[in-house]
């Protein structure tokens, strides 16, 4: 049986591992004594980068990789448009949110027009993880709940309150009793009918946590379920889930941090392919192109119950750079198609995927939507969940100028989400050096 991977640890850099050079060598040094303990790196060899632009970043050796792993500058590289907002706003004016600024609205306006009406108060702040964590606190002022239901192998951010409901970033410690975690909605573990197995097992999370004193006060989910191993089949299956939520008196909170801005391709958020309606919503990473910027948005109702015991500010969440970033963002997903191209290339990836798994013993399953993709690899003679060749894959990938990552509860599934701009050239290059990659880990 295979190990459950703690999520910082998956193909990260450890100390004692070999370097490629001097100069990698001297620059590692030099970040450990910066970072200390908290220093993590991709890659067991780290590598340096220099620059980035689109799907393409250079490191020092003047490697030019493409990115299959950073969601994070969502609309491609140093996009000229964000880049061109920021340095013309922070020329102009950078406060915090205590004064009037029109930017700053004028950026709340355009990100509503995405949401549901009743999702009309947004709270800005600068990650997604303080955007959970005030989801957390709002949902238990507004419920009157304690409890709160999350998957598996989740993560939702490193805040105190947020590291307790992801247990993906717990090394040793068990999950506290107010945290309910299930399996993810896949065929694993709930069959053919995910909606209904998802939905019993939400079900008897709220029994045990009433046992233990605490009333449910929300189930808190990532819409594609990144870290669980990107789970989002069959649309629509979360409906029963939300209601048996709501039924028992909690509340329904989507993190779009790695799913949300037209990532999954038929819609804007991962959320909205199910056709649900959540009582909140958070937001982050892709928000602002690599500005750091996040946010989270519920009914006027849950943020007035919450303030009227604490009051909420940010210094500099909401900040008129950040929303001069995040309005460029809007604005290029709508001008360059990219919601559009989500669809279009990630069919083009996953029909390749899938078409190499068909031949291959070593890839057990090929999901996802959009430019969110997961792949399961096992051993092919136990058919078990495979780390170690995982590893030997995404080294191999590395060898061929792609970066990628992995996810999932045991570190073998490759989690494929390229910025939006992707092109099919190079999504066709993806597939071409995957299905190489796959023979080269396999001879070990």
């Amino acid at each position: 049986m295979s190990k459950v991977r703690q999520i910082l640890n998956l193909n990260a850099y450890q100390a004692g591992d070999d370097t490629s050079d001097m100069a990698t060598r001297d620059a590692l040094l030099r970040r450990q004594a910066n970072f200390g303990a908290a220093s993590v790196l991709f890659y067991r060899d780290p590598i340096e980068m220099v620059g980035a632009q689109g799907a393409t970043m250079i490191a020092r050796d003047g490697t030019r990789y493409l990115d299959f792993y950073n969601n994070v500058p969502s609309v491609g590289h140093t996009h000229p448009k964000v880049v061109a907002a920021v340095q013309a706003q922070i020329a102009i004016l950078n406060t915090n949110t205590r004064y009037l600024v029109e930017i700053v609205d004028q950026y709340l306006d355009a990100l509503k027009a995405h949401l549901p009406d009743p999702l009309s108060n947004i709270a800005l702040t600068c990650s997604g993880s303080e955007a959970n964590d005030l989801a957390l606190r709002v949902a238990r002022a507004a419920s009157g709940g304690t409890g709160v239901i999350v998957t598996d192998t989740a993560y939702h951010g490193n805040t105190d309150l947020t590291t307790r409901v992801s247990p993906s970033a717990l090394k040793h410690r068990q999950l506290d009793d107010w945290v309910i975690a299930i399996p993810p909605p896949g065929r694993q573990a709930y069959g053919t009918n995910i909606s209904a197995g998802f939905a019993a097992r939400i079900s008897e999370a709220i029994t045990t946590l009433q046992s233990r004193g605490h009333a449910p006060a929300a189930l808190l989910f990532d819409s594609i379920f990144s870290s669980d191993g990107i789970f989002a089949d069959p649309p629509g299956f979360l409906h029963l889930a939300c209601d048996t939520m709501r039924a028992a008196g909690g509340l329904v909170i989507a993190d779009e941090v790695q799913p949300g801005f037209a990532r999954t391709g038929t819609n804007f958020w991962g959320f909205e392919r199910h056709g649900i309606l959540p009582d909140i919503v958070t937001m982050g990473k892709p928000m602002g192109n690599g500005f750091p910027m996040a946010a989270m948005a519920t009914q006027p109702a849950h943020l007035a119950a919450f303030c009227k015991d604490v009051g909420y500010f940010n210094t500099f969440g909401g900040n008129p750079v950040a929303a001069a970033a995040g309005l460029a963002v809007l604005e290029v997903i709508a001008e360059d198609g990219l919601q559009n191209n989500a669809q279009k290339t990630g069919a083009l990836l996953l029909n390749g995927l899938a078409e190499i798994a068909a031949k291959s013993d070593r890839v057990a399953d090929v999901r996802g939507a959009g430019l969110f993709i997961g792949v399961d690899l096992v051993d092919p003679m136990t058919g078990v969940a495979d780390p170690a060749f995982t590893l030997r894959l995404i080294d191999a990938m590395r060898d061929e100028a792609i970066l990628i990552g992995a996810a999932g509860k045991y570190g073998a599934t490759l989690k494929i989400r390229p910025p939006l701009c992707l092109t099919s050239a190079e999504a066709e290059r993806f597939v071409t050096a995957f299905d190489r990659s796959l023979k080269r880990a396999a001879e070990g």
